[in-house]
């Protein structure tokens, strides 16, 4: 049971990386487009692991990508 939920900033930072595609970004963390979809619309949430790569992709912190918010 979740008593937050887990937002990100993965498209502004995508748009901020020389538009960079979700395949793209998948292509440099281990992930489909699809997966990279789901992470960046809210439907899915990464691994501690996967968040820090894609984090590492952007060059900023995780906390700069993934936030968690009390409901």
């Amino acid at each position: 049971m979740s008593d937050g939920i887990i937002t990100n900033t993965i498209r502004r930072l995508r748009f901020e990386h020389k538009e960079m595609s979700q395949s793209d970004l998948g292509e440099r963390v281990g992930l489909t487009r699809q997966t990279i979809a789901a992470i960046e619309g809210g439907k899915y949430s990464p691994s501690l692991e996967t968040a820090f790569r894609i984090a590492d992709v952007f060059g900023v912190t995780l906390d700069d990508v993934f936030q968690w918010k009390k409901r």
